[in-house]
Parts: C-alpha cells; sequence; structure tokens
C-alpha cells in the first residue's frame, strides 16, 4: 500500500482488513471484532480446509481505514455516507483498533486514516468476508 508514492504498509501472507466504523460504534465493538478476526478460522488445516486462524498461521494483519465499507446504497445513484462515523470518531476508533492489534499480534501494519491510499491485494481464492460486531444499541 502506498501514500503518495511512499510504501505505508506490508505484508506477506496475512489479512488485509478494511475496517470501517459506523454512527454508535465504541471500543467495546472494536475490541469485539479485533478477538473475532484474530480467531477466525479462515486458513486450510493440512487437510485443506479452513481450520486455521491468522493467529495460528503467524499471518500479518494489514488493516486499512475505509469509511465508503458504510455506503448506504439503497436508493439513488449516488451513495450516503451518513451511516458512518464522523471522522474523528472514525479515527479515534481505528487507531484504538491500530493500538489493540500491535498488543495482541506480531505483524500489524496499517493504511494512512483520511489519505489517497494505491492498495494492492493478492487475494487467494478468492476469500472475502464481511465481519461485522452490531451496537450494543442496534435494532
Amino acid at each position: 500500500m502506498t501514500v503518495e508514492g511512499k510504501s505505508v504498509g506490508t505484508i506477506g501472507p496475512g489479512l488485509m482488513v478494511l475496517l470501517c466504523a459506523e454512527r454508535g460504534d465504541t471500543e467495546q465493538e472494536a475490541d469485539a471484532l479485533l478477538a473475532k478476526l484474530l480467531a477466525y478460522r479462515v486458513f486450510a488445516d493440512d487437510a485443506g480446509k479452513m481450520n486455521r486462524s491468522v493467529t495460528d498461521v503467524a499471518g500479518g494483519l494489514l488493516l486499512v481505514p475505509q469509511f465508503t465499507l458504510a455506503a448506504d446504497t439503497r436508493s439513488g445513484t449516488r451513495p450516503s455516507f451518513t451511516p458512518a462515523a464522523a471522522p474523528e470518531e472514525g479515527r479515534r476508533l481505528f487507531d484504538h483498533f491500530v493500538r489493540q492489534a500491535q498488543s495482541r499480534h506480531a505483524t500489524v501494519e496499517t493504511g494512512q486514516f483520511g489519505a489517497d491510499m494505491q492498495v494492492t491485494l493478492t487475494n487467494n481464492g478468492p476469500v472475502t468476508f464481511w465481519l461485522q460486531v452490531p451496537p450494543k444499541n442496534f435494532k
């Protein structure tokens, strides 16, 4: 991943995580999401079944802030980003998630919040999952 032509985050095998904070999210949801992410079994075992986590395989984490995941696309032809957390709150929660990940996992790289990032991904499979932890006040 690069910003203004400079590399800001690179990992080998592991998970690239597009991370989005929505309105109502707190550290509690961020911590629950991180726990789920670190334990999520998406890497193949010796039999080829998805039975290993990123922790089990000592894979890297590339955490990329991505507010556009909160886009409301239900009507019209232009997305609304109303569901996304305000930029200051999104940055605060992203930074919290990064700090917690760094304290619990060996290899953590990040994108740059608010920057125009050029992200390159080699998606094995391809395999892509959407993990979500709804806020407590979610209805």
